[in-house]
């Protein structure tokens, strides 16, 4: 296994719901990465799991108790806070989250995550229906915009017999998503782009008085009252980039094929079924300063829709014309004074990748273009994570290490901030 951890010291925040015996698993993927870990239980946490359990699968002492009179003898709390490289919360329960969105500091978890200056990654995990409210919402933009990393949460089968987003990020995928923090902390030299979190201060939000346009997630075109032709986008990547983008202080339009994802908290989602509706909100939402066509869109539709369905009584099987849908990148990149400054596309690939990226953006007339291997090897499509190729005009390619979606849009806005802001 490798040592990608060694040497790193991680102070685990265990929150109060059914996911809370993941952290178990958690504990045992970030030491089998060299990592050192220390668990904090809450109260909560304590229901679902033991503080033996913890400290025994992780080597080390559990902490429970904010009053705790040998830990506090030497303001305890505090050293939690700092003697380590990072702080993950796993779950982050709904609870959890408001009251680190409100500064609350009323149990040695929450004291600790006020008082610490390190880098937070929280997972997630909640009914659907508390995550998709807008008080969890607004309090995930608080934090997001605090500097707070988030990984998931997944979208699954609930404890409550529901479907939907809300289920804990798997234990491999948080450990891949601490690796991912730290080595942007310190490739940046610091916490972010977002937050100054030594000084304790926020930067300015870089993209205030922008407006970011954002496509997302797939197209329907239907075939006939039940069935229609689509693709496997999840619009994972493109509502993460619209949520990084709110968060760095930009007006966000987002314009969203059929998705089962919560609308991204302080963003106006305009919705959508087919390519042409697409390209018509697009239009409708312009003039923007940076438009980034993350949307598979699909290329054909059929050239006719039928009023009924088409049954299947035995007989030949109907034919299915097709005809070519509009190119909405090509479309908004070739125009002239309502032409964003910065237009962005996507490819996705299955072979031949940055050859077909390149001769994509020639093609379009983009500014950039973000590439990802949807192959089998890659990725499939619809997945988690990203590893994506970033291309300019002049042809340069730049490839980033496997991150997970909501990274991918924080360090793809960070790079258009670049670009634009200069």
């Amino acid at each position: 296994m490798s040592q990608s951890l060694g040497g790193r010291r991680i102070l685990l925040v265990i929150g109060g719901g059914i996911a809370a015996y993941k952290a178990l698993d958690l504990i045992r993927r970030l030491r089998e990465r060299g990592a050192q870990v220390r668990p904090l239980l809450t109260a909560g946490a304590q229901e679902f799991v033991t503080p033996l359990a913890a400290a025994a699968l992780a080597g080390e002492r559990a902490h429970t108790d904010l009053f705790d009179r040998a830990e506090e003898a030497d303001i305890g709390h505090i050293k939690l806070a700092r003697d380590a490289d990072a702080v993950v919360v796993a779950p982050a329960t709904a609870n959890l989250m408001a009251r680190m969105a409100q500064g609350d500091a009323s149990d040695l978890a929450s004291t600790v995550l006020l008082a610490t200056t390190l880098p937070i990654l929280i997972a997630p995990a909640m009914n659907v229906r508390m995550w998709q409210h807008p008080a969890t919402q607004r309090n995930l933009t608080t934090l997001q915009a605090d500097g707070v990393h988030v990984v998931g949460p997944n979208e699954g089968a609930m404890a409550e017999a529901e479907f939907g987003p809300g289920r804990l990020a798997e234990p491999v995928e948080i450990a891949d998503a601490v690796e991912a923090m730290l080595g942007a902390a310190q490739q940046a030299g610091g916490f972010g782009f977002l937050a100054d979190r030594a000084s304790g201060k926020l930067r300015e939000r870089p993209l205030a008085g922008k407006h970011v346009l954002v496509t997302s997630g797939p197209t329907h075109e239907p075939i006939d009252p039940v069935r229609y032709i689509a693709n496997r986008s999840s619009g994972r990547q493109g509502h993460a980039i619209a949520a990084a983008a709110a968060v760095a202080g930009a007006t966000v339009t987002l314009i969203s094929g059929p998705v089962a994802l919560p609308d991204p908290a302080g963003v106006t989602v305009v919705r959508v079924e087919t390519a042409r509706e697409m390209l018509a909100a697009v239009e409708a939402a312009l003039p923007a300063d940076i438009a980034v066509f993350a949307a598979a869109v699909g290329d054909w539709r059929p050239e006719a829709t039928l009023g009924t369905k088409i049954k299947k009584d035995g007989t030949a099987v109907p034919p299915l014309g097709l005809v070519e849908n509009p190119d909405i990148l090509a479309t908004i990149a070739g125009r002239g004074e309502r032409r964003p400054t910065l237009v962005v596309g996507f490819a996705a690939e299955t072979d031949s990748v940055l050859d077909n990226a390149r001769a994509k953006l020639v093609r379009k007339g983009c500014d950039l273009l973000v590439a990802n291997d949807v192959s089998a090897e890659g990725g499939v499509m619809g997945g988690l994570s990203n590893t994506i190729h970033l291309i300019t005009r002049d042809g340069a390619v730049e490839t980033w290490p496997t991150l997970d979606k909501d990274e991918v849009g924080r360090r793809l806005v960070a790079r258009f901030r670049d670009l634009i802001c200069g």
